[in-house]
């Protein structure tokens, strides 16, 4: 019993080791944005296939540009149907919402239809934009973050939110801010 509890923890702090390693590795690749930051511009596929180009809308709108780990899960689909039931709220803001993950853009399309989703999705597929924002995985570094960043006009963050199973919080969060700029 004794031995098998060492080699457990052994493993545990090697998975811990080497997770810290992995983060501060990523960490010097990475952006970091951060409140205050000016958002970095990007293009992206939307679940369309059409190219999205941030610096188009950037200025024009306040952005909500949330990143989330993966279509069709239970938490992300929560979120999602969220931004969808809040898009005239969001509207009112002045706010596009953009949500960018790493599935493809027909995965995108898929879960856009199948939930009648209003706004855009953006396929990340080699999580470059991901790694721009700086944006941090989860359980040792197997789950993709879920991350919101709030953009005024003049394309300033003012607002972030981190986190990853509370979900629908990131709705009230960002609206939240965004009823503040009024």
């Amino acid at each position: 019993m004794n031995q098998v509890f060492i080699k457990w923890t052994s493993l545990l702090l090697i998975c811990v080791n080497f997770n810290c390693h992995s983060q501060t590795t990523n960490k010097n690749q990475m952006g970091k944005i951060e409140v205050g930051s000016a958002v970095p511009s990007f293009s992206l596929k939307d679940q369309n296939g059409k190219d999205f180009d941030l610096d188009l809308v950037k200025g024009k709108k306040n952005l909500v540009i949330y990143f989330y780990p993966k279509d069709d899960t239970p938490g992300c689909t929560k979120e999602a149907c969220s931004f969808r039931d809040q898009f005239e709220v969001f509207s009112n803001a002045d706010a596009l919402i953009i949500g960018i993950s790493s599935q493809s853009v027909k995965s995108h399309l898929d879960f856009a239809t199948k939930h009648r989703l209003n706004f855009t999705l953006l396929s990340d597929e080699d999580n470059k934009v991901r790694k721009l924002f700086g944006v941090p995985t989860n359980l040792l570094g197997l789950l993709p973050g879920r991350v919101t960043y709030v953009v005024n006009k003049e394309g300033k963050v003012i607002f972030i939110f981190n986190s990853q199973m509370n979900s629908e919080k990131h709705i009230e969060e960002a609206l939240r801010i965004l009823k503040e700029l009024k």
